[in-house]
Formats: C-alpha cells, structure tokens, sequence
C-alpha cells in the first residue's frame, strides 16, 4: 500500500486486528505498519505515539459498542421510557460484544484499564448521557424534583454490574435479565417518586 492512500481509518481497522492477533502486550505499532505493507513512519504521521494510536483505537472500539445510545438520551419519548432503553441498550450491547467476540472483548477491557484517560472520558460521556434524560424528565415534570448530576452518578454506579466488563461473567448467567429488569424498575421508580 502506498503511504499516500493511507487513511486513519485503515490505520484503526488494523490495529484492531493486530490487537486481536497478538494481544495488547505483544502487538507493536511495526505489526500494524507490516500488516499494511507500510513503514512504522507511516503510521506516525497519522498517530505519533503508540499510545496515541491505542487511544483512537479504544474511542472507536468504545464508540461502536455504544452506538446509538446518544440518540436515545436526547431522544423526545418520556424520560422514564427513554431511561429504560438507555439501559438496555447498555446493557445488551454489553452482554453482545463479549458473548461474540470474547477475545477482542478482553483485548479491550485491558487495553481501557491501561488507559485511564480514555475511560475517565467515556464513564463522563455516559454520565452526560444519563444526566440528559434525568434533567430533562424533572423539566417535563416526569421525574421528582432532583439534581440531576449526581443522580446521574447514582443510576450509572447502581447498573455497574450490568455494564462494567470486571462483572461480565455475570451476564450470561440465568436470571440475570429479571436482576437487570428489577434493578432498572426501582431506579426508575425511584426517580419518579413524588
């Protein structure tokens, strides 16, 4: 491949793979550069640290497996509704992604453990995302009268167990959708409670 026609998105892809084939303690930035027929300059004229490149590629990762979240949070359905499909939502692409390619699962999870940075600013994203429907039920008069930041904090850390990768040996146990679907129901109440 001529370094000319070398994109970013070429760059993630590979990496991804690469990450897949050897794992994240052995694969190396000359792995990917090989794997595209390119030299290791090429790739830094694009990321100009390995760390750099193993950040773009946990935001893409990351930003794949929540796809479609920000449009719930900020869609107009009542907020008690557009919570429990926030959730869900979370909580399914979670189960799906580590029960469907387990490895690349784990690659990541270590990868964003490695990179504190980049989790700090997705757990923030997801926060933002939560703090949205709850401000925006209180407004609409469909949640109680709270502050919706730290009851935001509060809704995220009470689904940990349904979203944090340290639990995802739980998710595929039985029982664990009426757990999920219990846990949703008291925080939804919980929000509505007058």
């Amino acid at each position: 491949m001529a370094d000319t026609t070398l994109t970013r998105q070429q760059i993630l892809d590979t990496t991804e793979d690469v990450l897949r084939r050897y794992g994240p303690a052995k694969a190396t930035v000359a792995d990917v550069a090989r794997a595209l027929g390119v030299s290791p300059g090429s790739i830094y004229r694009h990321f100009p640290t390995k760390v750099a490149l193993r950040e773009a590629v946990i935001h893409e990762w990351l930003h794949r497996v929540h796809a479609g979240l920000d449009e719930i949070a900020t869609s107009p359905t009542p907020a008690p509704e557009r919570l429990r499909h926030w959730l869900t939502r979370l909580f399914e692409a979670k189960k799906q992604h580590s029960r469907d390619d387990p490895e690349l699962f784990d690659t990541f999870t270590t990868l964003v453990a490695e990179h504190g940075d980049a989790a700090v600013e997705h757990t923030r994203d997801l926060v933002d995302q939560l703090q949205t429907i709850i401000a925006a039920g209180v407004e609409r008069g469909e949640f109680a009268e709270t502050d919706s930041a730290p009851a935001a904090i509060a809704v995220f850390t009470a689904t940990t167990t349904f979203h944090n990768p340290l639990f995802r040996w739980e998710w595929s146990e039985p029982g664990i959708d009426a757990v999920f679907q219990a846990v949703t129901n008291l925080i939804v109440e919980g929000l509505t409670r007058r």
